[in-house]
């Protein structure tokens, strides 16, 4: 069930199209998505026609039309059947880019058989991937758990825990979304490498100060609940788990609810057994450091601080004003929701082609709570910004828009 949307206060611009020609949507479309499906048949041993269905995916995205699903297990089955209903049939490149980006990678699982019972059932065609993200970023993941645990240190021996702590943390969790394996492959580039004061000067819009205000401020009523919406796993997992880790640890507060995929997506969008497939692989690291953040991470799980928690709507084609009721009534308990990545912050504006300087809060103004969002810039959609800004960056960088080399942290109070 779907609330009456409440959606943005302005008019609704057109959505992003593949069909709009030399856009990164049309790259995507053509380029970007045919690609992963190739790396999904050399990542994996699929049988003879799995693969053949996979190349025949990649061969019709830069011109073919959208096939139906043919598995009929997926609990989200019937809402796509519905979702399909106006799209299907149709090319590619001439429906909505977010339909077509989430129904793509709902069409790689049903091509893999991941619903279906048998031998490739819950296989994550991307988990490679995945376990090579955590490998290849842990020196900086040793770096981090070292500053978290020194920031909660400082934070015991204040009766308030320091405003500069929880920016930091912020910073990291904004930083670690440019580890986005959809875009660049963990086996060709390592993106947890940052320096936070030189990233300080790719900052487009900087609310890290009033966000750290608002999680600081004295207490107006116990269990204090802050929502993460994340995105990736990998480095930028243990980012917003170090997040959750600071939250609790120094009072800020009582419980975190983590909101992760049902299924894979994106490549690396993190599900559920993620977070526990990044707490295995970090108690085999002999480092100190990591050992004392692993066991509060597992305690926090094991006392419920800290909840896990998936809904299909975060692997739906729908705008964020489209969310079903029961968890936008979840997240009305939430002080904070913090929303990661750059497909949460296109779904935020309904992935539409508004004017960059839009005011941010006239377009979501439809969630129940405060909501801050963290995001580097992957894709041509966003509001909020100082037009003189636009103009300095656009100069500098023609590709600011697409290459997570830019932050955002926005707050809608």
């Amino acid at each position: 069930m779907v609330d009456q949307p409440c959606i943005p206060k302005l008019p609704l611009p057109l959505p992003l199209l593949g069909c709009e020609a030399g856009t990164f949507t049309e790259y995507t479309i053509t380029q970007r998505l045919p690609a992963i499906a190739q790396r999904v048949i050399a990542e994996n041993v699929f049988s003879p026609e799995i693969n053949r269905n996979l190349r025949e995916l990649a061969a019709a995205l830069p011109q073919g039309n959208l096939p139906n699903l043919t598995h009929t297990e997926g609990v989200d089955f019937p809402s796509w059947q519905k979702y399909l209903e106006t799209y299907i049939g149709k090319r590619w490149l001439d429906i909505p880019w977010f339909f077509s980006e989430t129904y793509f990678y709902r069409l790689i699982l049903d091509i893999t058989h991941y619903f279906v019972l048998g031998e490739y059932q819950y296989i994550d065609p991307f988990r490679l991937q995945k376990s090579q993200g955590l490998e290849t970023t842990l020196d900086a993941i040793i770096s981090l758990c070292c500053k978290v645990n020194q920031w909660l240190n400082e934070s015991q021996q204040q009766p308030k825990p320091q405003l500069t702590s929880a920016i930091a943390l912020l910073y990291f969790a904004l930083w670690g979304n440019r580890a986005d394996l959809s875009l660049w492959s963990a086996f060709t580039e390592d993106r947890s490498q940052f320096d936070i004061q030189n990233q300080l000067t790719h900052l487009l819009v900087d609310d890290s100060f009033a966000v750290s205000k608002l999680l600081t401020n004295p207490r107006k009523t116990e269990n204090i609940r802050i929502d993460i919406v994340a995105d990736n796993a990998g480095f930028e997992l243990i980012c917003d788990l170090c997040l959750g880790d600071f939250l609790l640890g120094s009072g800020l507060a009582d419980r975190v609810y983590l909101h992760l995929k049902p299924h894979p997506t994106f490549v690396s969008d993190a599900m559920i057994k993620d977070v526990y497939d990044t707490k295995d692989f970090l108690t085999t690291v002999s480092h100190p450091q990591v050992k004392l953040f692993t066991q509060r991470l597992t305690d926090y799980l094991v006392s419920g601080q800290l909840v896990l928690t998936e809904d299909y709507f975060w692997t739906s084609p729908l705008a964020f004003w489209q969310i079903p009721t029961a968890l936008k009534h979840q997240l009305a308990k939430s002080s904070l929701i913090i929303i990661k990545g750059d497909a949460n912050y296109r779904r935020l504006l309904g992935d539409r082609h508004w004017d960059l300087s839009t005011n941010l809060a006239d377009i979501v103004c439809y969630l129940p709570a405060p909501m801050v969002a963290l995001r580097t810039l992957k894709s041509e959609v966003a509001a909020g910004l100082n037009p003189a800004i636009i103009a300095e960056v656009s100069k500098s960088d023609p590709d600011w828009l697409i290459n997570g080399e830019w932050g955002l942290i926005q707050l809608v109070s």
